[in-house]
């Protein structure tokens, strides 16, 4: 089946949506339908992407490993739009997303090397080494972006998945930052906000570096380990990171279990509640989940306060540890400060 709408028509969607005052409510939202749309059909290769992963994680004999993939937020998408002003919706490249969380270092990087190395048939397109070079705002992880190759499938075919590869460790500390953010009503993963919390996050990643011996972030490279681990205690203390996130951490609770047989699973998580549901769906009703998706993203457009994603993984328990921002989860994070702590008495 061919696809809808022409590249084209999807530029223009993401311009409008980008300037919502310029334009009339039909126009918005025939463009919200477009964008629905094309975030819909990027989630058929992402099937493919996964199972090409989990068969790496056997052979490669890992254990313990997290597999999720996650469609991304409209609201995510239209800021990304926003802050880079030559960037299209139509050739956007992590719209879909696919996330390996490893134990350590040396698997990240043997999972690597295993894509880097492979022959199939889709194209790797960008690779982005974000541990050696840590991100501005101190993310740590690898990024390989692919271009789907399927010449039987015209909706999909050409389509761009991203596969994000990190450490247990490095999933912890984005997690804390994407809690934090959400309470703070600050993009801080995006490098937007409270210049003190965006150092604070910074700096933690440089001193979990550390735990990893791997590269810090290049503005501490002139500070000594001890440095770094005093500095982030007493800015932990200064900020009150830890009775923070521990109070979020305690607040939501409230799941709706999810269908043993679910593939499709949206997450919305109520702010004022402080309550998370979690809403399944079979592969099959995949457009109904994508219609509910943007259902609730239209609210959150109107000042709900509700975030949401739509994500693939395991259990509910898998669910939580892959995605735990949306759960308010950063207890992982919390022991690695404690851990710190620990490490810097010793050094002492």
């Amino acid at each position: 089946m061919k696809r809808k709408y022409s590249n084209n028509e999807i530029k223009v969607a993401g311009k409008i949506l980008t300037k919502p005052f310029e334009f009339t409510e039909l126009e918005l939202e025939n463009a919200q339908n477009i964008l629905t749309y094309w975030r819909t059909i990027h989630a058929y290769p992402i099937n493919t992407f996964q199972a090409t992963l989990r068969d790496k994680i056997k052979r490669l004999g890992f254990q313990d490993i997290l597999v999720a993939q996650r469609l991304k937020r409209s609201v995510s998408i239209v800021s990304k739009l926003e802050r880079f002003s030559n960037m299209k919706l139509s050739t956007m490249q992590d719209i879909s997303g696919l996330r390996a969380i490893l134990n350590d270092i040396s698997e990240v990087r043997k999972m690597e090397e295993s894509y880097r190395k492979s022959k199939f048939k889709h194209i790797l397109k960008d690779y982005k080494d974000y541990i050696n070079e840590p991100a501005r705002t101190g993310y740590r992880g690898i990024h390989l972006i692919y271009q789907y190759v399927n010449e039987q499938a015209l909706e999909a075919n050409g389509l761009r998945v991203e596969i994000q590869i990190r450490t247990k460790l490095q999933h912890a500390w984005a997690t804390a930052v994407e809690t934090m953010g959400t309470f703070l009503n600050q993009s801080l993963k995006s490098s937007q906000g409270s210049d003190s919390w965006l150092e604070y996050f910074s700096l933690v990643s440089s001193g979990f570096s550390f735990l990893e011996d791997s590269p810090v972030h290049e503005k501490h490279q002139h500070l000594s380990k001890k440095e770094i681990f005093e500095k982030i205690i007493a800015e932990s203390d200064r900020l009150n990171v830890s009775e923070r996130l521990s109070a979020f951490t305690v607040a939501a609770n409230h799941i709706i279990q999810k269908d043993s047989n679910s593939k499709y699973n949206l997450i919305t998580l109520n702010l004022e509640k402080k309550m998370v549901n979690v809403k399944s769906y079979p592969a099959r009703k995949l457009e109904q989940a994508n219609i509910d998706y943007t259902n609730i993203e239209k609210e959150i457009n109107k000042g709900a306060p509700l975030q949401a994603v739509l994500v693939s993984t395991g259990s509910i328990d898998s669910l939580k540890k892959a995605y735990p921002s949306y759960f308010l989860d950063s207890q992982e994070f919390l022991n690695k400060l404690t851990l710190i702590f620990a490490k810097l008495q010793d050094l002492k």
